[in-house]
């Protein structure tokens, strides 16, 4: 399916059909094939789908409706997926996937960690990064950009403030406005619930595994008896964990 994005991704971009198929080594009739898909349902129609019960259908309307024109297999299978009657192979992402920048990323070649980036793996959620230069291994992001840039900054405002009205409007219409083929023609807004279990900030860390816990201050630095160990100001605020190693103390 992630190749499948790309191939969408960088179509809707601009690039050619022809080239692209040749890059991805398919046929150009199954590169318009996936692009009917995405067109008729989103993204979900990238998924890979089972069709067994599509054929027993279509042969079924084929055989009580002779004198009309059956439709296609694929239509047969969208119309179901449509309305939720196929169960997707597709599986849940266990992790973020983002560039290797600002404010995903650090520019410390070391931790390449952000505050961000820190916050999210203390909630226990990973990150995976693209192949730096390749912006196309994230192409659903990428893709609203282009579309944040053309409706806001093509022309850009005058003014802050009046730019800062461009991208409010932006956001409200995206959210609230727009209606979407993978949410079947509704905003995100109409789908939205907010979590019945509100956030209350991340808990101590316990580590029974480790001698002593410290505090990271404001400076990115912890001070063990009399030494000053500079660590990151990404770990500033919540306590990290000491452990011994075999020649001198360290940080884990």
């Amino acid at each position: 399916m992630d190749e499948r994005l790309k191939f969408i991704a960088r179509l809707l971009d601009g690039e050619q059909m022809a080239g692209l198929c040749r890059e991805f080594n398919i046929s150009r009739k199954t590169g318009y094939k996936i692009l009917d898909r995405y067109r008729d349902i989103g993204r979900h129609g990238l998924s890979d789908r089972s069709r067994r019960g599509a054929p027993k259908i279509r042969e079924r309307l084929r055989r009580l409706f002779p004198d009309i024109h059956t439709p296609a297999i694929s239509t047969v299978h969208a119309v179901l997926d449509r309305h939720g009657l196929v169960k997707s192979r597709t599986r849940r992402r266990s992790a973020i996937r983002t560039d290797n920048g600002v404010p995903f990323a650090g520019p410390n070649a070391l931790y390449n960690l952000s505050k961000l980036s820190v916050w999210w793996l203390r909630l226990g959620i990973a990150i995976e990064r693209i192949k730096p230069g390749n912006p196309q291994q994230n192409g659903r992001r990428e893709r609203t950009h282009l579309t944040l840039k053309i409706e806001t900054t093509k022309p850009a405002a005058a003014t802050f403030l009046a730019q800062q009205a461009k991208f409010d409007d932006f956001i409200e219409c995206f959210n609230t406005e727009r209606p979407y083929q993978a949410l079947g023609m509704r905003p995100p807004a109409e789908i939205y619930r907010f979590s019945p279990h509100p956030y209350r900030g991340l808990p101590d860390l316990s580590d029974p595994f480790h001698d002593k816990q410290v505090t990271v201050t404001s400076c990115g630095r912890i001070c063990f008896k009399t030494r000053k160990i500079n660590l990151s100001q990404v770990f500033a605020g919540p306590r990290e964990s000491l452990a011994p190693c075999r020649r001198s103390q360290t940080v884990r």
